[in-house]
């Protein structure tokens, strides 16, 4: 097999769809490195595994002699990217961008060979083109170019407002293209509608088009909706490792697979292998602990993945509970407290309704034994137990 052809087959894995293949082997038949593209807005400080499927495939684009441009939009999370959302995004001031693209920068170097990254900003052109350049830009697209996008189509047809600048974030995206001279660019799948608009306007430039890669938007710990960490079915770089075992342990058989696709550095061939053992009876446990391990050693290092190992058997594997629980007291000013709003203050939870749902699911218990199944369940003042969400949460929590 040419190398080319070995390379092609690498890239294509776990990647939903390349725009247009052929040119991409038109491209690496040429041997040349080439300047593979991907932005990320800063619009939150912290990184989840969701956002590293494409960054790996950056790593692979490197490790293939190419120059990875990790391009953080500080001029358009000024404006909201307004992909796959039905409302207005609310804009970010600069210091917050700023502030969080300093995060972005520490955490992707956790894969990304620092030495081999350029990382650029695109106010370093936006900024420059002016208020007449964009004017300029705007006219490269027509409204009802804009309302194919899916999101807009569907909040025009439902009477939902679209702010004038938020025709502008596809078209600052696409000149990105242009100002950074892409071969490839890559984003997630509900990304399509922005990276095209970069292979027009690089062809209006009389440029040669950017190669699109688009790769899949990967599915929480629930299993069915696209990992977010407003949603609380994420798992963040930065978490604990014991957070990051726990969570992994917790996903179901099935999504276990979807996750060594999408974010294992394993070869392939060890990957079926292991799907072969677990049919002939290798526990899923054991698989798990496996996938847990490697991206623990990843985002820290290889005694923490060992210890997060051995303190899950501790916790987990004897129903015990930890020894280091953190106590709490809570103010109360009535005689009692529901308890979707205890949990959420202990902090266990992000909001009252992931408490609902939790205990829907029958993820909450009290002193390591009692289920929750009332979601009006009033906690007295004066109580002192130990609450647990879901395998790994756990706090003591007093009502005062």
């Amino acid at each position: 097999m040419a190398d080319w052809a070995q390379a092609l087959a690498e890239l294509k894995r776990g990647c939903e769809e390349i725009l247009l293949e052929e040119e991409l082997i038109a491209k690496l038949k040429e041997g040349k490195p080439l300047k593979i593209k991907a932005g990320f807005d800063p619009t939150a400080p912290d990184l989840h595994l969701g956002h590293t499927v494409l960054i790996n495939k950056l790593r692979t684009f490197q490790q293939l002699g190419h120059e990875v441009i990790f391009l953080i939009g500080d001029f358009t999370g000024m404006i909201g990217d307004p992909s796959g959302k039905n409302v207005t995004r609310k804009p970010l001031s600069r210091e917050e961008v700023l502030a969080n693209a300093e995060t972005y920068k520490e955490q992707v170097f956790k894969i990304l060979d620092p030495a081999k990254t350029r990382v650029a900003f695109n106010s370093e052109w936006m900024e420059k083109l002016g208020a007449a350049g964009m004017i300029k830009l705007g006219s490269r697209q027509t409204v009802a170019r804009m309302l194919e996008r899916d999101d807009f189509k569907k909040r025009f047809a439902n009477n939902q407002s679209i702010a004038i600048h938020e025709f502008l974030y596809p078209l600052v995206q696409g000149w990105d293209s242009v100002a950074l001279e892409a071969d490839v660019e890559m984003g997630g799948t509900d990304q399509r509608f922005n990276l095209l608009m970069g292979r027009e306007l690089q062809k209006d430039e009389g440029m040669r088009p950017q190669t699109v890669m688009m790769v899949p938007l990967l599915e929480g710990l629930d299993g069915v909706q696209k990992m977010s960490k407003s949603l609380g079915n994420y798992i963040g770089i930065t978490d604990a490792p014991n957070e990051m075992f726990g969570k992994v342990m917790s996903i179901s058989d099935v999504l276990m697979w979807r996750y060594y696709d999408l974010l294992s550095f394993r070869p392939l061939t060890e990957i079926a292998q292991l799907k072969h053992d677990m049919a002939a009876g290798l526990n899923p446990r054991d698989v798990k602990i496996a996938l847990a391990k490697e991206l623990i050693s990843r985002f820290h290092d290889d005694a923490a993945a060992e210890a997060a190992h051995q303190d899950f058997i501790q916790r987990f594997s004897k129903n015990a509970l930890p020894d280091d629980i953190a106590e709490i007291t809570l103010s109360c000013d009535e005689p009692s407290m529901p308890i979707a709003n205890l949990l959420k203050a202990a902090g266990l939870v992000e909001s009252t309704s992931e408490a609902l749902r939790m205990i829907k699911q029958g993820a909450v218990k009290l002193d390591g034994e009692t289920k929750v199944t009332d979601a009006k369940l009033d906690i007295a003042k004066g109580t002192c137990q130990i609450y647990q969400v879901g395998k790994r949460k756990f706090a003591k929590v007093t009502l005062a």
